[in-house]
């Protein structure tokens, strides 16, 4: 296990205990303390300087760091969903070309889901990452079950663009179709999870 790096904006209190390779109910424990002051202190200031030093924690910290923290957490608790939307952020990064190509292909179906995500039409690897920048950034300090429902949407459109493009390429390649249809199925279960993280946020029990 790599060396633990402390990420933006932890409570020094807090962080200051953090070791490396600590044991699972530590870390757990430590997730969802270091979820909760994030997000706590992100929202008591408003500061957009500090909401932008979030956007860039993986770049700043290094995916390692951030998974160490979060990626063990169920997806019903605040530190789950928040490596989740980390996640979807760095996919999309990686990947927006495709992305932004299955995003097309999946619009004209998912046309309700698409509205509520909110990306410019057509939609460019650009308009993608703002999105997911944007919605990150409502998590932090705006209605943070609205943000995880536009990102539960955004994930719905690729699903619907995934799964186009693998009954497309069936017949040439059914390895490939078959690849993207279970990307498709694990993007799927995503979505839902955002939708339920909202609920839970709604009913003040997404801890």
């Amino acid at each position: 296990m790599s060396q633990f790096r402390r990420p933006a904006m932890l409570n020094p209190a807090v962080a200051a205990h953090i070791p490396g390779g600590i044991d699972p109910a530590r870390r757990d424990e430590l997730g969802h303390l270091t979820a909760q002051v994030i997000l706590r202190e992100t929202r008591a200031s408003g500061d957009p300087a500090m909401v932008e030093r979030l956007l860039g924690l993986v770049e700043e910290q290094g995916i390692d760091a951030v998974a160490e923290l979060w990626s063990h957490a169920e997806p019903d608790t605040l530190p789950g969903t928040l490596w989740r939307l980390y996640t979807l952020q760095q996919t999309t990064r990686r990947d927006g070309a495709q992305a932004a190509q299955w995003y097309r292909l999946g619009l004209p179906t998912a046309q309700v889901a698409g509205a509520v995500a909110g990306v410019m039409d057509p939609p460019t690897p650009e308009h993608l990452n703002q999105v997911i920048d944007e919605v990150l950034s409502g998590f932090f300090i705006g209605d943070l079950a609205v943000a995880l429902e536009r990102a539960a949407a955004y994930v719905r459109v690729l699903v619907t663009g995934i799964a186009l493009d693998a009954d497309i390429r069936e017949l040439d390649d059914a390895a490939l179709s078959s690849s993207m249809t279970a990307v498709a199925a694990n993007l799927q279960k995503l979505a839902i999870q955002f939708d339920r993280a909202a609920k839970l946020w709604r009913q003040a029990e997404l801890v």
